[in-house]
């Protein structure tokens, strides 16, 4: 008689714990007996695809209705799944609205659009408490302002008071907003795309560098080419609005599994390196911090996750180092008044530093 494995009588006893679960579930067989349980490594390779598979269905629908911005596009869906807020900068009429309500659409989350004005109170955004009569009297209620949505729009952030403005950064960097003592935590996920117009400077109010530095990207808007604008001009209506492709539980998943790709040394430091890189060019006034290096780590980590890999590649960070350092540095008045920008820079950094570190 064959005495029962040491597995066999683990799973026979969780098996009589719980009577629903089948012993059989418990036993790795062999390949000639059937099929077991999948391994580790299957269900990392699985989550892999599947979130490969829900990247590549938003950029798709995101690419059907905006025209022509298919770079910003990678770089907003990359900073949705590595659960971070972006900056955007462009003209009106660029589709910075329509490019939210879009996303949102494809999530099937909820969407609200704040138009930041000289007047708009910190309690227009977070919501206030208002007197409401109950049985017995009068109670005070809470009604939500517009940050209690899955995806905002923050248009022209830079119109609204420095009060207002940090009543918006609070509830990005924190994931809540706090309300008479009470904090209130906001829909996940939560996924915030400002905007500032470049074009009209009187009046605003400029995000401080360390208020930048909430932001997981900049990216800037371009003027769409001559083809682009001719296709535009050929839609007779607004394209219609896309159904959702996941829900925000399948979105949180595919977030979770951007946080699980693996990366080596080497990646990590040449992300390090390329940070302490905008400390040493004499015609930067400030570099970069220590906040950088994460920025840089989990949109690389996106963007292997995207291209179905399980490991992040320096190509990888290099891909998004300028969205990333583009509000982290700052130039001096001299290389400013020479008509250098803050891209030329990071583009010639990135060019110049090594992926070998020497000495290593």
């Amino acid at each position: 008689m064959t005495l029962p494995s040491a597995e066999s009588r683990a799973a026979e006893s969780r098996a009589h714990d719980d009577p629903s679960r089948d012993v059989a579930s418990d036993v790795f067989t062999n390949d000639e007996e059937g099929s077991g349980p999948r391994s580790r490594h299957e269900e990392a390779e699985l989550r892999l695809e599947h979130a490969q598979a829900v990247g590549a269905k938003l950029l798709t629908g995101l690419k059907g209705v905006i025209l022509g911005q298919d770079a910003v596009l990678e770089h907003v869906l990359t900073a949705l799944l590595a659960h971070g807020h972006v900056l955007l900068e462009g003209a009106p009429g660029l589709g910075k609205t329509q490019l939210v309500r879009t996303l949102s659409s494809l999530v099937g989350g909820t969407f609200s659009r704040i138009q930041f004005t000289p007047d708009l109170m910190p309690s227009d955004v977070v919501g206030t408490s208002l007197v409401v009569n109950v049985e017995g009297g009068k109670d005070l209620r809470f009604r939500p302002g517009p940050i209690f949505a899955g995806l905002v729009l923050a248009d022209e952030i830079n119109r609204a008071t420095p009060k207002t403005q940090s009543a918006l950064l609070e509830a990005m960097a924190e994931g809540q907003v706090t309300v008479e003592g009470r904090s209130r935590p906001l829909p996940r996920p939560f996924f915030v795309l400002a905007t500032e117009n470049p074009i009209e400077m009187e009046g605003v109010f400029p995000l401080p560098e360390a208020q930048l530095d909430r932001f997981l990207m900049k990216l800037v808007l371009p003027m769409p080419d001559l083809d682009t604008l001719a296709l535009i001009g050929a839609r007779a209506d607004e394209p219609a609005i896309p159904s959702a492709v996941t829900t925000p539980d399948e979105l949180l998943a595919v977030q979770a599994t951007a946080r699980r790709i693996a990366s080596a040394e080497h990646v990590r430091r040449y992300a390090a390196r390329l940070v302490l890189a905008t400390h040493d060019r004499p015609e930067v006034r400030f570099g970069a911090g220590p906040r950088a290096v994460q920025a840089l780590m989990a949109c690389a980590r996106v963007k292997a996750m995207l291209a179905g890999r399980p490991a992040v590649a320096i190509a990888d960070v290099r891909a998004v180092a300028g969205p990333i350092l583009a509000h982290r540095i700052a130039l001096g008045f001299e290389a400013e008044a020479r008509g250098r920008t803050t891209a030329n820079v990071i583009a010639e950094l990135v060019d110049a530093l090594p992926e070998a570190e020497p000495g290593r």
